[in-house]
Formats: structure tokens, C-alpha cells, sequence
């Protein structure tokens, strides 16, 4: 039976491909399932240094399953939500997400919980949850996150579907390509942040999500101590030996 996830390993990139085009990549539980699985165990493999999230078909994702968000068990169905789409705050591997087709409400969750996003021209993007009588509560703060609140809310009461243009001078996606130069491009990022420190990208991504909300002086004594930490590190060390030697560094964090 073919994989509704389809999970390969290449280096020290995990490849994460959405696997239901019959179905537009409609989000249903085992996909969700098997994502948060896949990246749990990422987070915990010192050999993964990034992650790859792309699709099969012509849509990234439309959403979650309608068939099981309508059904009587629709609150056990979708409580894996809560863990998918808060991946930017508990995942301290980095995300790159390639969306080629519409990402339409979940499949935008997706995509705001990635810390690069790369975009084929074409593509779509919209919190259309509105339309149907819902409010998209489990992605709307990483949405928020990525677009500010002004414009996360403006989308969710509108339910516009907006275009790579508009998603890229919003910041929500950082670059657009066309679609054939997608998965190369993606990969070749994937790979350039798997080959990077380890231990100073997940210290700088709990930085990143620890700090978020706090005052000024809080955060920046979580800098101070953040640094401070970084400058005692092996892979700090082993990174300005290797540029005084004009060599690639060898990471200790590198199993």
C-alpha cells in the first residue's frame, strides 16, 4: 500500500512528501500522524540536520479532511492539529517547505509552520475555513506568526485566496521559482542547513521561540545567556579554528 506520507532519508535531509494527490492532499489523520511522528524522531536523531516538506500532484494541500472533520469523532480525529501545526515552536530542526498548487486553510498551516518556503509560481494560498463554518483556530496562531495580525485576520474573514506575488511581498513565502527548479532548490537548501551547525541551529531556533512575547530586558538577558553558551560550544570552536585554517568546519554536534 502506497505511503499517504512518503518518508526518505537522503543524507542528512528528511524528505517529507505529501501522498495523496487522488485527494488534493487533504490533511487526514494517519498524514498527520505520520508527520509529528516523523519529525519527533528527527528532532531526537543527531544524523537529521533539516527537513524537506514537499507534495506529489498539482495541489500542495487543501486542507484537512472534510470526512472526518464532519464526522461524530471529528474532535479525535483532528487533536493531532494541536501538535502538527505548532511544529515552529516545539521543532528545533528547520523546516523547508516547496508548495507547488494551492495551500489552501491546513496546507497554509503547513506552510506558516516552515521556517523557509519556497513557492512555484502559480501557486495559491487562503484561510477559506470561514466559508464552511469554521474558524481556523489550531494554525491561526502560526499564520499570525508569519503574516502579522492585521493581515492573518483580514484573510480569515475575507477567505481570499491570494497569489505567490502577494505571499511573497507578505513575507509568508521567500522565494518564487519556476516550478521545475523547485525540488532543487528546496533540496539545495535542505542539504545546506543539514550541513551546518547542528547545535547552534537549535539553540538559535529555542532562542527564537523562547524569546517571542517576552519584554525587552527578558530577552535580552535570554540573549546574553543564549551567547554566552554558543561561545562556550564545541562547534563555535571547531568553526573559527576552521576559518583561520581556510578549511570546512568539522561540526562535533555531526555524528
Amino acid at each position: 500500500m502506497t505511503p499517504l506520507v512518503d518518508i526518505e532519508r537522503h543524507g542528512r535531509v528528511l524528505d517529507l512528501t505529501l501522498n495523496r494527490p487522488d485527494k488534493r492532499n487533504a490533511l487526514n489523520r494517519e498524514m498527520c500522524e505520520s508527520i509529528v511522528s516523523a519529525c519527533e524522531n528527527a528532532q531526537d536523531d543527531p544524523g537529521i540536520g533539516a527537513i524537506y516538506l514537499h507534495s506529489n500532484g498539482p495541489v500542495f494541500c487543501a486542507g484537512m479532511d472534510l470526512n472526518e472533520a464532519a464526522s461524530p469523532e471529528a474532535a479525535e480525529f483532528t487533536a493531532i492539529h494541536a501538535k502538527l501545526f505548532t511544529m515552529a515552536e516545539w521543532l528545533s530542526k528547520p523546516i523547508v517547505c516547496a508548495v507547488r498548487g494551492p495551500a489552501i486553510a491546513g496546507g497554509l498551516g503547513l506552510v506558516a509552520n516552515a521556517h523557509i518556503v519556497l513557492a512555484a509560481h502559480g501557486s495559491t494560498f487562503g484561510l477559506t475555513e470561514i466559508r464552511i463554518g469554521m474558524w481556523p483556530f489550531t494554525i491561526y496562531r502560526a499564520v499570525e506568526i508569519a503574516l502579522g495580525r492585521r493581515r492573518a485576520l483580514e484573510l480569515t474573514l475575507s477567505s481570499k485566496i491570494f497569489n505567490t506575488p502577494e505571499a511573497l511581498a507578505w513575507g509568508l513565502v521567500h522565494e518564487v521559482l519556476p516550478s521545475f527548479e523547485l525540488d532543487d532548490r528546496g533540496l539545495t537548501i535542505a542539504n545546506a542547513l543539514a550541513d551546518a551547525s547542528t547545535d547552534t541551529i537549535q539553540r538559535g531556533l529555542r532562542f527564537v521561540t523562547e524569546s517571542r512575547g517576552m519584554d525587552a530586558e527578558s530577552a535580552v538577558a535570554l540573549a546574553l545567556k543564549s551567547r554566552a553558551e554558543n561561545f562556550n560550544s564545541l562547534d563555535f570552536e571547531e568553526g573559527v579554528k576552521a576559518f583561520r585554517e581556510k578549511r570546512p568546519p568539522r561540526w562535533p554536534s555531526h555524528p
